[in-house]
């Protein structure tokens, strides 16, 4: 609220000054508040008035803009992110992050261990039912884990490596378990994945904007707890900050969100 009253308040000055400048005095000489009273004490008044008319336009506006806006830009000398509601797979003229479990799992279906089909990395195997993750995984050189998998002894990779297919970059993020469930990351964990993951789009990004979702919302479990969307949009942001691999402007880092109860575009940097 301080923040949202300091802007409109920015704003009012602004205009306000403007106004004072630019307005000549006969105007705020027209009309006479206080018939009894000298011209100055009208003209301080109307001047008053004047302010605190424009302040409460000002506050509108911004209510209004804040409301409406689906998009917000955290713009710095060398990055830029954009964070903004829609939908990945629309997305045009970018490369897209799309998560996958620790074994690049293809099955899509109802099983434990079956990728769910309204997930990310469901729509996108419905779309590419034809995919041959292990050739992929072979062009992209991509070496497996030293460890295996809980998950029938599978072999595993790191989570936040990539591996390209056109458009997109596939990315091995979830942990399983013995069932092939997604298992619950540490907050070290999932910074690692993160960490690893802005080395790689650094190498495939290929001069082009990338997108990605929001890792783990939902579903992701730290040392702390469940976290929502809104926190975890704050981690992704300041892990991307802190990071030495960025993607080089012009190109931006686009952070597609959905729209859901308790989280805000206006929340953005709340948690940090």
């Amino acid at each position: 609220m301080i923040k949202f009253l300091k802007t409109s308040g920015t704003w009012a000055m602004s205009i306000i000054t403007l106004v004072f400048t630019f307005a000549p005095e006969t105007i705020f000489e027209r009309y006479r508040l206080l018939q009894n009273f000298s011209d100055e004490v009208n003209v301080a008044l109307n001047r008053v008035g004047t302010f605190i008319i424009i302040f409460i336009l000002s506050i509108l506006f911004n209510t209004f803009y804040l409301l409406c806006r689906n998009s917000v830009e955290i713009k710095e000398k060398n990055h830029c992110i954009k964070i903004e509601y829609g939908d990945i797979f629309e997305m045009h003229d970018c490369r897209k992050v799309i998560p996958f479990d620790e074994c690049f799992t293809t099955s899509v279906g109802n099983l434990p261990s079956d990728i769910k089909p309204t997930s990310i990395c469901g729509q996108y195997l419905e779309k590419n039912p034809q995919i041959d993750m292990q050739s992929l995984i072979d062009s992209a050189q991509l070496k497996p884990s030293k460890s295996r998998s809980k998950y029938q002894n599978k072999k595993r990779y790191d989570s936040g490596t990539l591996v390209p297919n056109g458009e997109y970059l596939l990315m091995s993020f979830a942990k399983l378990d013995k069932d092939g469930l997604g298992t619950f990351f540490s907050r070290d964990e999932f910074l690692d994945s993160l960490s690893t993951l802005w080395k790689e789009i650094d190498k495939y990004y290929g001069q082009k904007d990338v997108c990605i979702s929001i890792l783990g919302s939902g579903t992701t479990r730290m040392d702390s707890g469940l976290l929502n969307q809104q926190e975890l949009l704050d981690i992704i942001i300041s892990s991307y900050k802190l990071s030495p691999h960025k993607i080089k402007l012009p190109c931006k880092l686009h952070i597609v969100c959905k729209k859901s109860d308790g989280f805000s575009l206006n929340k953005i940097g709340e948690n940090i």
